[in-house]
Order: structure tokens, then sequence, then C-alpha cells
């Protein structure tokens, strides 16, 4: 028997064992976000640690985080023994989303229910169910190379608080950088085009956020006294971010598409074959009709581009009836998608600068950002890491076990994410291995992972620590 076929008896015969176990996973509401549920992350944690033993991890540790959050990580290491393996670390998270309002769901969020092939549950996709299949993967890769250990170095890094926005997470791969050092991070916390259309992530946008405060005056006065003579806060904002962007809708910051790397013709035509119906995204957006910058599809633009978007502008009377004044202050929050080659810092300065030359002189303003910002990350394609995970998934993918390789596009995440902590701070590519699908509904109620395709997810891992073992 082949390798591919005998790893894919070996999911296929202990599949339902590895449902039932993780449905026990499932029931630990480990909602990071909520104070009262702390205990619950951190016996979710002891689970994964026990799992992570008994699947055969020589190394196993709960590392607290700064902060004193009490929302632990889980470290587990289990050397290849092959002097030249290279260092593989697998990230992803096993705290999960609140399951509220629970009247909205179908099912209990906690009391997993599998139907129809879906298993019901709060994280079954995000992401307990992807970090849960690189066990079985793993098994199924032993037992078809009849191992006793990887063909890898293999690290995994679960996280316990990546829904309250991994606030700790830096600082805790700054600590443990030694511990984690690799060649290439796996992250399995994305997911595919559809179930029809195989593919991989291959990076995801970086974000800053900011929030900008003006004063005209000391205090609200009567616009029928002072208005027209005097400055207007609120109109002095509105113009201010009415310069945001230019007639092609791109940013005007200085600088601020500076050294970002551009789209391939590659990417573009392998973006272009994706079977995007843009009028059903157009529903999901709940918009008329696409906008945005000159000379870019949809997909190019929230995959690829950098954007400055308004989240929110408020001042003066926005209460019921007529209130005549002259707003004294106004306030709006924006954020920024980063793309590869864009810095959070550099533009921060971007922006202060821009702010600097726009707002008049008898305006007081104040900028504020949420953090330091978090940076893109990018894996270009012909990256021999990402190589083989497109090989691990054709394989997964294919009709037949070792028969033709199902075709692999690619796809980036609009998004932000850690991801690019760890790039940085591990200096090691990452490279995106989920098996999700778009309507699993990661955060919604009645939140559903397809269970034939955590299987392939299994498949995959257990192809890609070969492939990796053999394309140093």
């Amino acid at each position: 028997m082949s390798t591919d076929a005998t790893v894919r008896t070996f999911v296929e015969q202990n599949s339902a064992g590895f449902v039932e176990d993780l449905k026990d996973w499932l029931r630990i509401p480990s909602v990071s976000g909520d104070p009262d549920r702390v205990a619950d992350v951190r016996a979710s944690a002891d689970w994964l640690a026990a799992k992570l033993r008994a699947t055969g991890f020589p190394t196993v540790e709960i590392w607290e985080t700064a902060g004193g959050a009490g929302l632990p990580t889980v470290f587990a290491e289990w050397p290849s023994g092959d002097p030249d393996a290279p260092t593989v670390a697998v990230y992803g998270h096993h705290d999960v989303q609140p399951g509220t309002p629970v009247e909205l769901w179908d099912y209990a969020p906690f009391e997993p229910v599998e139907r129809d092939g879906k298993l019901y549950a709060r994280g079954a996709s995000d992401d307990k169910g992807q970090i849960f299949f690189h066990l079985l993967g793993l098994r199924a890769h032993l037992a078809a190379t009849g191992r006793t250990a990887p063909a890898v170095n293999l690290k995994l890094i679960v996280e316990g608080e990546e829904e309250s926005g991994s606030p700790n997470f830096a600082p805790l791969l700054h600590a443990h950088a030694d511990r984690l050092a690799c060649d290439v991070v796996v992250v399995s916390d994305t997911g595919m085009w559809n179930r029809e259309t195989p593919s991989t992530v291959t990076g995801m946008r970086g974000l800053l956020a900011a929030q900008i405060d003006v004063r005209g005056t000391s205090g609200d006065v009567h616009s029928g006294s002072f208005g027209g003579t005097i400055p207007n806060a609120l109109a002095e904002l509105v113009r201010l971010l009415a310069q945001l962007h230019d007639g092609d809708r791109r940013v005007t910051l200085p600088g601020f598409y500076d050294g970002i790397v551009e789209l391939t013709e590659t990417e573009r035509r392998l973006f272009a074959k994706l079977p995007f119906d843009e009028a059903a995204w157009l529903r999901t957006a709940k918009a008329p009709a696409a906008v945005g910058e000159a000379g870019f599809s949809v997909l190019e633009r929230v995959w690829a581009r950098p954007t400055a978007e308004l989240n929110g502008v408020w001042g003066g009377h926005t209460g019921h009836g007529s209130k005549t004044i002259v707003p004294a202050e106004a306030h709006a929050k924006l954020s920024f998608r980063l793309v590869a080659g864009q810095d959070p810092t550099r533009i921060r300065k971007a922006f202060e600068s821009w702010l600097a030359d726009r707002v008049p002189s008898w305006i007081e303003y104040e900028v504020s950002y949420e953090g330091e910002g978090v940076r893109p990350c990018l894996t270009p394609l012909d990256h021999p890491a990402l190589q083989s995970v497109t090989r691990a998934l054709g394989r997964a993918f294919a009709a037949e076990p070792g028969g033709e390789p199902r075709e692999i596009l690619y796809t980036r995440e609009g998004g932000s994410g850690p991801e690019a902590d760890l790039q940085d701070v591990l200096g090691a590519p990452v490279v995106f291995l989920g098996v999700s699908l778009p309507e699993d509904g990661w955060h919604a109620p009645n939140e559903k992972a397809d269970v034939a395709n955590l299987l392939k997810g299994a498949e995959a891992a257990a192809y890609l620590w070969e492939d990796l073992a053999g394309n140093k």
C-alpha cells in the first residue's frame, strides 16, 4: 500500500474517535473574553496538554502569559531525531468566541451536535477543530512512514487569548524565542475558498487603528449668534477627513504606498481563476456596488492593497430634535489596513505629518492609537515551504490516494492577526494550512465544521511533515 493510501486509510479508520475526542474539547467553554470563563480557558489548555502527551509528545508545557490574565498557552515539542530535519512550529488557538446570544443558535453552543456531516459547536472551526486535526495527522504520518518520531522537529504553540486580540502574545514569543526557534511556522487558523476550490492563504494584512479629537472653541455656542464666524470643530473635521482619499480613492498620506510589495502578474492571474461571484459578494457586504482604488479588482483590493477607513465620526448634537449650536469638539476613529512592505510605525508618522500639514492653526487636535499596530505578513508563491503546503493539500484533496493531485489556488486574508508577530519574532516564514469553509460561521451562531474537510486537513498535515523534511 502506498504512503498516501496508508495515510487516508488511517485517517478514515480513526475518524470516529477523532470526532468524539473533539466533541469533548468543544464542551469546554474557553471564552477568553469573559472574566467568568478564565477557569474554563485553563481547563481547555489542560485538556489539550493531556491529549498531546497521549499522542506521544515528550515535552508538553503550559505557559502563563504576561499581564496576569490567566489565559495560558500550550507548548509541545517532539524532536525528529534526524540531524538534518527542519524545525516546524504549528500555531493555533484554543480560546473561542462567546456563545451568546444563545437564542440565535439551533443547538447549545457548547453541546456539540453532529448532523449531515457537520459538527456544530463554538470552536468547531475557529480554532479547536483545525488544531486538533494535527494530532490525527501526526499519528497518520507515523503509521504511514513507520517512524517513531516525526520527520521534522515539530513544535506546537496554541494560544489562549487570540479571540481577545492576543494582547500578551508578542511578549510571550519574545520570552520563549529560543524554545520556539524554527525554520517555518504553519498556521491553522484560516480557511479555503470553498468546498470545490481548495486553496491556501499566502498572507494577511496589518492594521493601525487611530482616533483624532479636534477642538475649535472652548464650548458649544448658539449658531445664530456665532455660526459662520468662528471655527466649527465638526465641520473642520469633516473637511479634513474628506481629504483622506483622492479622486481615484487612493490614500493621500505622504509616502503611504512607498515600498509596498506589488502583486505579481502570476498572483493576479491566480486570483482571477477563483470562482468569485461579485453579485453574491455584494449581498454579503450589504452594498449596492463595489468601489475602491482604481485599477484593481475587488479581491486585489481586499487582499493586497492598503486602505484607510473611517470607522466612526461624532460631535455636536446627535439626540432627538434640533439643537442649533456650533459644536466645540468633534472626533473620528480610523483604521489603516496595511500590506507587505508597510510598517505601522512608519504609517503612524505619515498620518501625523499629513495632519500637521492640513489642520488649520486655529484648531486644536490630538491623535491617539490602539496599541502599536499589527504588521502585515506575506509568503511569496515560490517559497519552498509554501510549495510543500501546496503539494500536501493537493495530495489530500486528490480523488484517489496517490492519484492526480488537485490544483490548489492561492488567497490572502484581508484581516489581521498575530501571524506577523510569529514571522517577526521567530524570523521564520509563515504558511497556512487551513480547511475551514466560508459557511462555517466563525464568530456567528451555529458555528460548525465540515467533518470531511477536517479529515482532509489531517491528511494534508500527514503529508506535509514528509514533504518539508525532503524539501530542505
